[in-house]
């Protein structure tokens, strides 16, 4: 026989560019497994500990590098497995390529042994998603979902079953009717705007007095304009997670991220702008934003079903961030009072030594966990990449870490979900073996998953080791604390340990036994040297804090009735006393930066 339809895959995925693969094998990927083995590294298959750190993988490749992310996984369970990293693709629009087995044709149909419908399994999470049955079928199959994940920038599944890997590939089928005939390519299109659009959206960002920013990852690649865009505008740029790598945080009117881990620069400018621009998120939550009818609004999206369903909008330019910030500029003129900027840069000042006062007040000789963020961000390295997982580290992720020219960082940021924290920062790894990488992820996503990936880790330590550092840097408070916090503010709650306490573990001699190098802190003046050790090592670093639970992750306004739940939670809190305490000085450190009449450092 020729070759298998199999390897004939792996050929048309180096033709689209994909020199990696992640996934976990069964024997309803025999024939990829075998396919794997022959093309001798191109693409590579990278063993993961579990298909939903392949999908994880994945969406972290896409993220990380703008290229479709591809993974792999058996039949049934396997093939379940995948599911929630590639939800994590699909609801923050990366585009992924999943190839998955399925049992043999003859079979289905039978209730056979892990015989799945993947076609209605997938069928939520993908915007194309197709079973070969045929070998001529395999090659436009692969090409329309690659073209589908790219254009739409979102997951496409191909599900092959074992006898079709396994049968004669047909690179070019038969000249017939029924017969389509597709080819390998995909060039990013010019998504121009509406001119009456736009010189509305001109006309309303001119007349307004106090222009607030706020964008996301759809304006990834027009920093340059953004910028631009401000300065004409005297406005200052707040930042969706999603969005944080767009603009570097060094830049004085940026005031940082939004929402419940957002700074108060950012709520303080948001609550009292008369003009809402938003470019390129869909952040949702409307507690955050402008009161309806407070402000007038623009907004750009390439999405026309996104534009004007956040806030009420005035101008609604459907286009690609870039181009339309090209576009509008010229149009814009710039504003001579500048008192609204200066407002906002005095904001960021303030609120940047909040956080420094908050960071440096530790509790009982317990490390306050916002100093693991803050020590570390001013020794990030040239562009580092930083992942975070989902929990009350992400707060400080968030907050305390400043952006530079040239990093990237992301999250889960629309599911949310906890776990790809790891993963994310070993995708980026393999992407990118020059740059710095570093996860901040807490002791309750490292249990759930991100320990086990520490073997991947060891798998392949020859491109995970050597400089730059690779940091996995592990919040182990033995509490689900992110969880534990929305208990008292949403539910009105005391803390349920039944739930929320996790055991306590030795993550850096877990490290040590897997042959990484573990560092552990646990005193608030060790933090520095810590770290300084981590940056230095010629391993991958598992630097482990032991940090206070009772560190509030304080937004930037309180909701009088999340106060109130808040109040009743800790009447009959195990941790009353330690939350009371401390949640007051870091309180009075906000009140005092703002006193009026304090002078100002």
């Amino acid at each position: 026989m020729g070759q298998q339809v199999a390897d004939y895959v792996l050929g048309r995925l180096r033709e689209w560019d994909v020199h990696r693969v992640y996934g976990y094998p069964g024997d309803g990927i025999n024939g990829l497994v075998g396919a794997f083995d022959r093309a001798k590294g191109d693409p590579e298959f990278i063993q993961t500990r579990h298909e939903e750190m392949a999908a994880f993988m994945a969406c972290g490749h896409a993220k990380f590098t703008g290229e479709v992310g591809c993974c792999t996984a058996t039949s049934g369970p396997g093939a379940i497995h995948l599911l929630n990293g590639l939800y994590d693709a699909k609801l923050d629009h990366q585009p992924v390529v999943a190839i998955v087995g399925q049992q043999k044709r003859l079979a289905q149909g039978t209730h056979y042994q892990q015989e799945v419908n993947l076609e209605q399994l997938f069928s939520d999470v993908s915007e194309y998603c197709q079973v070969c049955m045929h070998p001529g079928q395999v090659r436009h199959v692969i090409d329309r979902a690659f073209k589908t994940a790219l254009t739409m920038r979102s997951v496409a599944t191909i599900i092959i079953p074992e006898d079709i890997q396994e049968s004669e590939a047909m690179p070019s089928p038969p000249k017939a009717h029924g017969s389509v005939y597709s080819s390998v390519g995909w060039s990013r299109p010019r998504m121009l705007p509406d001119p009456d659009e736009l010189t509305k959206a001109a006309q309303i960002l001119n007349e307004g007095k106090k222009v607030a920013i706020m964008i996301g990852q759809g304006a990834a690649q027009a920093e340059q304009e953004v910028v631009e865009t401000a300065e004409i505008l005297g406005a200052g740029v707040a930042k969706a997670l999603l969005g944080r790598e767009v603009v570097p945080d060094d830049l004085p009117f940026v005031t940082g991220p939004v929402g419940l881990l957002g700074s108060r620069a950012s709520d303080e400018m948001l609550m009292n702008c008369d003009t809402l621009f938003m470019i390129g998120t869909s952040f949702p939550y409307a507690e955050w934003l402008p009161d309806e009818g407070s402000c007038r609004g623009v907004e750009i999206d390439i999405d026309g079903r996104m534009i004007g369903i956040r806030y009420p909008m005035d101008a609604h330019v459907v286009g690609d961030a870039k181009e339309s910030l090209k576009a509008l500029i010229p149009l814009l003129r710039r504003k001579e009072d500048r008192s609204w900027r200066k407002e906002i840069e005095e904001n960021v000042r303030s609120w940047n030594k909040v956080l420094e006062k908050r960071a440096g007040q530790h509790f009982g000789g317990k490390i306050n966990p916002q100093a693991v963020a803050q020590e570390l961000s001013p020794r990030l390295p040239e562009r580092a990449i930083l992942t975070a997982d989902s929990g009350s580290a992400t707060n400080w992720w968030a907050r305390h870490i400043k952006l530079h020219k040239g990093m990237q960082a992301s999250l889960s940021g629309t599911l949310a979900t906890m776990g790809p924290g790891v993963p994310y920062a070993i995708a980026a790894r393999f992407a990118y073996p020059d740059r710095p990488v570093i996860a901040f992820v807490g002791d309750g996503a490292f249990q759930m998953n991100g320990m086990n990936e520490m073997i991947t880790v060891k798998r392949y330590a020859d491109r995970m080791a050597g400089s730059p550092p690779l940091i996995f840097c592990v919040f182990n408070n033995q509490d689900l604390n992110q969880v534990t916090w929305e208990q008292r503010a949403m539910g009105g709650d005391p803390k349920f340990e039944g739930s929320q306490y996790i055991p306590d573990f030795p993550y850096a001699k877990y490290a040590e036994l897997a042959g990484l190098k573990g560092i552990y802190c646990d005193k608030p003046g060790k933090i520095d040297d810590a770290w300084e050790e981590a940056l230095r090592s010629d391993r991958p670093v598992v630097l482990e804090f032991v940090v206070d639970n009772e560190i509030a992750p304080i937004p930037p306004h309180i909701k009088k009735q999340q106060a109130k739940k808040a109040v009743k939670a800790g009447i009959k809190d195990p941790e009353r006393t330690g939350i009371a305490a401390k949640g007051f000085r870091q309180k009075l450190t906000d009140i005092y930066e703002h006193m009026p009449g304090r002078k100002q450092d």
